[in-house]
């Protein structure tokens, strides 16, 4: 036998006979090298997977955990948005009621009340460079969003600040400049015809409104929406029973279509005292109140001189 030559012999079973197989020492010794190769490699792919299950394990509990705090960061900054949005609301309805005010009382001309332009600025945003950016940040960026909301509208505060104080200052020095001007509903009900062209319920064609006619019940009282005195108190065209308070300061208010004039020329009325009864005399097609305001002679949208929601 070649000294080179290995034997391999194999039993198959107790009654059969032996085989022998030849195998050259170099094919063997190729052999052997092939398996510790694979042996190492299928080793080493082992040891490479379990690292990697380990650390995708840890990465799942971490994601687990960043989840449950990205929800509950979502869920403050909804609570905040929440509160953000009624403070809005609140400063919307505080901004319609400062115009009003600077419209009666002549100041949304001051140099104090002239809008300010805002600076706004920033950069694109966070880079989702790793796990925990990706998942935190909608939740940054909410947080961003509610963080301009707010600096804008302490912004807007105060300027509103200053407009009020400016109003402050005015009404405590014009005390009897407040008393009358008008500021309150001559009654209670729903405006069916507002203050501007519309079409005329009588011939259909375009005509201008210069008043605000309020639905009522007949017989509704109808009440001074400012002090002054009465300077008319009758029958006029168009109007029927009508009633006719100057205030001073060049504003007048008109009360027609009344079923009945409660007070005379001369008295002086209070704001919410009863003048007249809501009815539909004079050119109308049912009960209601016209009401007009008049500044200096001009008819002036009513809306404008009412602060009560």
């Amino acid at each position: 036998m070649n000294k080179e030559d290995y034997s391999l012999v194999f039993f198959p079973g107790a009654t059969a006979s032996p085989k022998r197989f030849r195998l050259s020492r170099r094919l063997f010794r190729l052999f052997g090298y092939s398996s510790l190769v694979i042996l190492f490699g299928v080793v080493s792919t082992f040891i490479y997977f379990s690292q990697k299950y380990y650390y995708l394990a840890n990465d799942e509990i971490e994601l687990t955990e960043l989840k449950r705090e990205s929800k509950i960061r979502k869920v403050q900054a909804e609570k905040i948005a929440a509160q953000v949005k009624n403070f809005e609301s609140e400063m919307a309805r505080l901004g319609r009621f400062e115009k009003k005010l600077l419209i009666i009382t002549a100041l949304e001309n001051s140099p104090k009340n002239i809008p300010k332009s805002l600076g706004v600025g920033g950069s694109y945003g966070l880079s989702s460079y790793s796990l925990t950016t990706s998942l935190t940040h909608e939740s940054n960026a909410l947080a961003n969003r509610l963080s301009n909301n707010l600096e804008h509208l302490t912004t807007q505060a105060k300027i509103k600040a200053i407009s009020l104080q400016e109003l402050d200052h005015f009404f405590k020095n014009q005390k009897s400049f407040l008393q009358s001007t008008p500021s309150v509903w001559p009654t209670r009900g729903w405006v069916t015809s507002g203050f501007g062209y519309r079409k005329s319920p009588f011939t259909g064609l375009r005509e201008k409104h210069e008043g605000w006619d309020i639905g009522a019940r007949s017989g509704s009282p109808v009440r001074a929406t400012a002090d002054g005195v009465i300077s008319v108190a009758g029958r006029e065209r168009g109007y029927g029973k009508l009633i006719e308070i100057d205030h001073g300061y060049g504003v007048v208010t008109r009360y027609g279509h009344n079923s009945k004039n409660m007070v005379k020329v001369g008295k002086k009325v209070k704001r919410g005292q009863i003048v007249a009864l809501v009815g539909s005399t004079g050119r109308s097609t049912g009960p209601h109140l016209h009401y007009e305001v008049l500044v200096n002679g001009v008819p002036t949208n009513p809306k404008n001189y009412i602060l009560e929601d």
